[in-house]
């Protein structure tokens, strides 16, 4: 628990800076110039339900006072203050349990514990080409030496995510939140200490409880909760599929016969598709193809007839090839540059224009678009990807400042989406997914896939990354979350094996939504009908998805309520030393831990169990905790049923409806 009395040591610095932002793909380089001085702490005065902090010169002026205050179990923290001219930087430190760990702040990849890192909070391309860029060449280098390559592409704190939020949790059981639109930095090094480094002056809560599943409930009440999902969508597997009406039939056809459960197609390309440097890309045309889809209209009535849904792509941008863009253009709805001229920016190996969301007339036009393009054509669904790549340097509409609107883009887009979807009255039938996220999207987003990662198993942008990915959302507030099965990102030497699709697949059951990708490039990676084993394999995880439709949507429907994550951390529940540690198992609710394989040629692994009694979900073996190696062979992962669930017999049974 956190006491308010500890923030009567709370130390202020003030100073005026310039940011300095260069942006490439979707990444941000960052540079500042500032200076920062501290004020002395000159008086606490008691006030109703808290206090006030004034900090000044040595002389006694009165430069800024923070008021601190307990309404409702909340502490509020408010600064206010007369400052000198030019005054833009605040630095506010408290603090902390020296052996407390934090988590939060967004997504983050490769750790979960945020103790001991400076994480930066500004939204951005994950994926950038300066770290594959040195991913490969250190591999390649290690793996001559000593015959595998070095995962780790950077230090933590250099690190990028699409999804930053100024929120974090503390194993003590509180969460702070930061009320701030600006580019700002959490500094957690020090064991002691919690500084905030701002750009807008401070405004923050903290509030505890007494259990994570009553934070959620208190944090979520703050932030916002998902809305429960479409019913068909826990009714086995989406598997992506692109390339034509004849391609995706053929597959349909084939995964049928196999006896997949196949609840949806995702394909991306329904728009059209180029072809790049990158690989296999969408054309950014928010239209049907007729030329690479014909009859795609009819064919989406008949597919929902036997329970398969079809799933779309979009994103806030345009292609400039195409009458979409032109007509966006020539209406004047595009982001502009500092001489009014679109502002084009350069996504892989293309330019691109992005629609300005400030403008009312630009904000309805693209609704319509979804609206006619998409929900009028029959989609059941959509990736609303991007939102991460609003340039710091553009004109907007509204006049607003496009550093402190940056964070915002990702909530702003998907509450298009959403109030799209609503004003259709289809929101029990159609939902979204993103991969950018900001304060607001907790609210506004349907659900989250946690972005590009590579095709491989590395621990930063591979399969085990999805798991403090997943976790980190899960303790900023966001509780319904998937992954692409498979990865995405393929480049140079990089090609997805079979092992790694059907482990990927077999952890995936065990989330939200089971959904494949082809990758950026289809024709090199193997997917999910490459041969009959795997085939199998996808198979028998859509069956096992589908039943645990019952347990799934209880859980989202806790979500929508509650505010608890579907997949939470062991410490959710058990308060554990080791359990504040794992970063390679994950709890789905309550009664099912999962302990994926996601190192390769491994056939089982140590798996941690916490203190209670627990029902091998395959084997049927009873276990009471602790450490040990369990054997994991393809199709049978490591997955537990904690005894004494309500839901037991469908949780242990899930193989009867093969």
């Amino acid at each position: 628990m956190y006491q308010i009395n500890l923030l009567k040591e709370m130390k202020l610095y003030l100073g005026a800076g310039k940011n300095n932002f260069t942006m490439s793909h979707g990444s941000f380089s960052y540079s500042r110039i500032e200076g920062l001085n501290s004020f002395a702490l000159n008086e606490v005065q008691n006030a109703k339900n808290g206090f006030d902090l004034i900090y000044g010169t040595k002389r006694k002026h009165e430069l800024c006072r923070i008021k601190v205050r307990e309404k409702d179990g909340r502490i509020h923290v408010d600064c206010h203050g007369k400052y000198p001219k030019g005054v833009n930087r605040f630095r506010v430190s408290f603090p902390s349990n020296p052996k407390e760990k934090i988590y939060g702040c967004g997504e983050t990849y490769s750790k979960f514990n945020l103790k001991n890192e400076k994480i930066r909070i500004w939204v951005a391309e994950h994926q950038n080409a300066g770290r594959i860029g040195k991913k490969m060449i250190r591999q390649k280098a290690t793996q001559r030496i000593i015959g595998k390559g070095d995962d780790r592409t950077g230090r933590f704190s250099t690190y990028e995510s699409y999804y930053a939020q100024p929120t974090f949790v503390s194993s003590d059981c509180w969460y702070a939140h930061v009320d701030t639109d600006s580019y700002c930095e959490f500094d957690f090094r020090k064991k002691n200490v919690i500084t905030l480094n701002l750009q807008e002056e401070p405004h923050f809560v903290i509030e505890n409880a007494h259990s994570f599943e009553e934070l959620s409930q208190r944090m979520s009440s703050l932030l916002g909760r998902q809305r429960e999902l479409p019913d068909w969508i826990y009714d086995g597997a989406v598997l992506a599929m692109q390339g034509g009406t004849e391609v995706l039939q053929k597959k349909i056809d084939r995964a049928l016969e196999a006896g997949v459960k196949l609840c949806g197609v995702w394909s991306q390309d329904w728009c059209g598709c180029r072809r790049t440097g990158f690989g296999y890309q969408v054309m950014w045309n928010w239209e049907w193809d007729r030329e690479l889809y014909p009859g795609l209209d009819r064919k989406i009535a008949e597919w929902k007839e036997q329970g398969i849904h079809f799933l779309g792509y979009i994103n806030p941008f345009m292609a400039l090839e195409k009458d979409l863009y032109k007509e966006a253009s020539a209406k004047g709805y595009c982001v502009h540059d500092k001489r009014g001229r679109d502002y084009l920016v350069k996504i892989t190996t293309f330019p691109a224009a992005m629609i300005d969301f400030t403008n009312p007339e630009a904000y309805s036009w693209y609704k319509r678009i979804i609206r006619d393009n998409m929900i009028g054509f029959g989609l059941s669904g959509w990736m609303a990807d991007f939102g991460e790549y609003l340039p710091v340097d553009c004109v907007l509409y509204s006049g607003e400042d496009p550093e402190m609107l940056h964070n915002r883009w990702p909530a702003i887009w998907a509450k298009m989406n959403r109030e799209v979807i609503e004003e259709a009255g289809k929101q029990d039938e159609i939902f979204f997914f993103t991969r950018a996220g900001y304060t607001g999207t907790v609210r506004e987003s349907a659900m989250m896939w946690t972005g590009d990662q590579h095709v491989d198993w590395s621990v930063d942008d591979g399969l085990p990354s999805v798991i403090p990915a997943t976790l980190s959302l899960a303790m900023s507030g966001y509780g319904i979350t998937h992954s692409d099965a498979g990865g995405y990102t393929s480049v140079m030497h990089m090609k997805r094996t079979k092992e790694l699709l059907m482990r990927w697949e077999e952890m995936n059951v065990f989330s939200p939504l089971l959904r494949t990708h082809e990758g950026n490039r289809p024709s090199l990676n193997v997917q999910f009908d490459a041969d009959e084993e795997l085939l199998k394999h996808t198979a028998e995880c859509s069956v096992m998805h589908a039943a645990l439709k019952p347990y799934l949507k209880d859980l989202v429907r806790q979500t929508a309520e509650k505010g608890t994550p579907v997949i939470r951390p062991l410490f959710y529940h058990y308060h554990e030393s080791t359990a504040y540690e794992i970063t390679d198992e994950y709890m789905l609710g309550r009664d099912v831990l999962v302990c994926p394989v996601v190192k390769e040629g491994k056939t089982g692994r140590n798996v941690y169990l916490p203190n209670d009694s627990w029902i091998h979900m395959f084997t049927h073996k009873e276990y009471q905790g602790g450490t040990f190696y369990e054997e994991a062979p393809l199709g049978r992962p490591a997955v537990y049923v904690r005894k004494g669930s309500e839901y037991a017999d469908i949780l242990l049974n899930t193989e009867r409806v093969k």
